[in-house]
Parts: C-alpha cells; structure tokens; sequence
C-alpha cells in the first residue's frame, strides 16, 4: 500500500461465532495493530477495500466505485507491520507472503487515488521509522562515489534477470504504443524512433546518452540516422552487455560506451539523449545534472529527456518521504516533478524548453506487459536462483508502478531542450 487516510464510515465486519472465538484466541497485540490499522483505514473514499482474515472475518473499507480490492491477510504479523512500517512495512509483509490480493494492481491503485488515505498510513507509530528511513536516505546521496552503488544494487542484479521480462532490446523504460495491437517490442522501437525524430539526428550528429540500459537506443539510433553515439552508464553489467551487443551489431567505430558518471563526463556533442537516468540523479544534484547537460552540448544543441515525474503539487511531500521503491527497489532514487526539472535547468543552464509530451497511459501499458512477462516467467526465474522473496519483492514492485501510472500519480513526460545557439 502506499501511505495515509482521513475520515469516514466504519468499517462492516462479517463474522460468525466460530470466527469471533478465533478471533478472540489471537495474541493481544495482534487485535491491537489490527485496530489501529482499521482506524487508519475508515476515511478511505477513493473505492472499496475488503480486509478478508480468517480469524477476524470480512472488513470492509470506503465505499463501492469503479474500483474495489480485497488484501487476504495470511498471517497476523501483516497488521503489526503496516502499523509499525506504513507502506514499506506492507511491501516487507508481502515479501513474506503474510497477505496476498488477486489483483495487486487495484489495492495500489486505491491508495495512489486516495493520497489522504495513503498518508495517513505513514502516521502514528510508523512516522518514527519513516524519520529513520529519511535519515538513511540521505545517506545514499548520488555523489559519484555513492551513485556506482546504488546504481549497481539495482541494474547488476544479473542481465538474465532483466531478460525475463523485457522485450528482445532489453527496453527498460517506458515505450510508446502507437498502434492497438503493437508487441512490447514494437512500442520499444516506436519510443527510440521518435527520441530520435525530436531530435533530429543525422549521419553528421555526435550524439551523447547519459544511461545507457543495455544498449538499445544508442544501437538503434546508430544504425537508422548513421550518428555517432557516446553512451555512458554506471553499471558494469550493462556496459558489458551493450558492448557485445554494439559489435554484434557491426558499430564498434560509431557506438562507443563508457563507463562513467555524468559529471565525469567531457566534450562536445551537437544532440543530447537520457531516458529516465534522471530519476538516479536525486534532488539535490538536479542542478549539477543540468549543468553538466548545458557544458556537453554545443551551442544551437537539442537534448531530449524522458522523465517519471510526480505532480508538482506533491513535490515537496515526495522529498520528505522514503518509499517503497526507495528502500527496497532502487536505492538513492527520488522522483522529480516537471516543475523541479524545469527551475534546475534554468537556475544551472541556458537550456530552453521548447517541446513537452505526456506519454502516462503508454507507461502503464508497459508496465502490466512487464508483469505479465515477469510472472509467466517465476519458474526460470527460481531455476536462476533468485528467492521467492526477491520474486514477490518485484511482482509488487511492478504492480505498485503500474497503479501509480494508471491513476496518473505518477507519470511519464518527454521534454525537449535546446541550447541558443549564441
């Protein structure tokens, strides 16, 4: 779940007597987190959610909509948790199969609607752990010593890994679907195209990507504009990956890839591409970020960014809070709003917006062809060697983003920039 409530009617609990001796043989302190979780849960207004436990019956939250969710909590513990941890308390208590829910999707979607009802989950008890989770949080600032590591614990957990579910380019970031029935590896291409058709590339252009993946862009952009390419990432594995892939793919002399910080970074380019590295960056480097952007690009230049933003409405509640991605997924991440991306590159560049597109709805397409991906694939993924809890870790992981995008919580921008040429 992702964060807090407000205020509204009491939950309906459907219990029989056998239910309500279960019940009452429950350790004490279970019935208490319990209690406190269903306080924090009456003000939920956006949908209906069904708290379904064995021991306790049926409760029943908010009010009927277009949407509804059921959690079947599995073990008592599920209850501490969420009181104790908020919504990563929640994420550790699925990874241990404490609760399940037939459609993951929906439960996040309720909380990522109503912002109130998941805010108030990060109250009471659970604030004292967010204080210590800021606090860790700070520590894993994306300096360029700190940034190799986080990069590392989330990109280097195994190329075949990320194979299961991404399509044959290895994609990791939201395609554009431009047709009903395009294949995820259609929408893939359809994104690097249109990157590429933003900005303008030629056979004359020497174009500098800040995060690489595995390759697919700078690949794709080599081999339909005829540009040179300088790619860059933090993650040895990826920049393994993407080397083999560029001979292979006969561009050793136009595609080059070095592993390096963005601030280690030197020459000049005529065209600029990242595709969500931004979000690696974190709030207090926005500015070097784009100060960096200005310094590579020659003048008249164009960069091209795809971002994940959250409203900048939510800004600055986003910057106070450590999420489940943050603490569990992707350390040294922070979301930025468009707002956020705009002031740092005019307080640290000549940069110029002169292009901005909301792509949302095709990011949470990609996502659900992700997850789907991803679970028809859970028994190669075993045979890999990865533990059920890491498995359950990024089934919610997924879910969880795909809800963020489908409510429009979260979304996926492409911005265009330009440098004047004097």
């Amino acid at each position: 779940m992702i964060g807090r409530a407000a205020a509204g009617r009491r939950p309906v609990r459907r219990t029989n007597r056998r239910r309500r001796a279960a019940a009452g043989s429950q350790p004490i302190d279970v019935r208490l987190w319990r209690n406190m979780l269903h306080r924090q849960l009456t003000s939920l207004r956006a949908g209906e959610l069904t708290l379904r436990d064995a021991h306790f019956g049926d409760a029943r939250f908010g009010a009927a909509s277009d949407l509804s969710a059921t959690v079947d909590v599995r073990d008592g513990r599920f209850y501490r948790a969420v009181a104790l941890g908020g919504s990563v308390g929640a994420a550790r208590a699925f990874m241990r199969g404490d609760w399940d829910s037939d459609d993951l999707v929906a439960v996040f979607r309720l909380f990522a609607r109503d912002r109130a009802a998941s805010d108030r989950l990060e109250t009471g008890p659970a604030a004292a752990l967010g204080a210590v989770r800021r606090a860790a949080h700070r520590l894993r600032s994306n300096t360029p010593r700190r940034a190799r590591r986080n990069v590392s614990a989330h990109y280097d957990l195994g190329n075949d890994f990320f194979a299961l579910f991404l399509d044959p380019s290895l994609t990791y970031s939201a395609a554009f679907y431009d047709r009903p029935h395009a294949t995820l590896a259609d929408a893939q291409r359809a994104k690097i195209d249109r990157l590429c058709r933003k900005l303008d590339l030629s056979r004359g252009d020497h174009l500098l990507e800040i995060g690489t993946g595995w390759g697919s862009l700078a690949i794709r952009a080599a081999q339909t504009t005829g540009c040179r390419v300088t790619t860059a990432t933090l993650s040895a594995e990826q920049a393994a990956l993407a080397r083999r892939r560029v001979a292979e793919a006969g561009l050793t002399g136009r595609v080059h890839v070095v592993v390096a910080d963005y601030r280690e970074l030197d020459g000049r380019y005529d065209k600029l591409v990242s595709v969500e590295m931004v979000e690696a960056v974190g709030h207090d480097h926005l500015d070097a970020f784009f100060r960096v952007c200005g310094q590579r690009l020659r003048p008249g230049g164009t960069m091209a960014l795809q971002a994940i933003t959250v409203p900048d409405q939510r800004y600055a509640i986003a910057r106070r809070q450590v999420d489940v991605i943050q603490q569990l997924v992707f350390p040294g991440a922070d979301i930025p709003s468009v707002g956020a991306l705009l002031a740092a590159a005019a307080r640290a560049s000549d940069l110029r917006v002169v292009h901005l597109e909301d792509n949302t709805p095709h990011y949470a397409r990609t996502l659900r062809d992700w997850r789907a991906r991803f679970r028809a694939r859970r028994d190669d993924a075993r045979a890999l060697g990865y533990a059920e809890a890491f498995l359950r870790l990024w089934d919610l992981y997924l879910a969880y983003c795909e809800a963020g995008f489908a409510e429009h919580y979260t979304a996926s921008v492409q911005l265009v920039l330009r440098r004047p040429r004097a």
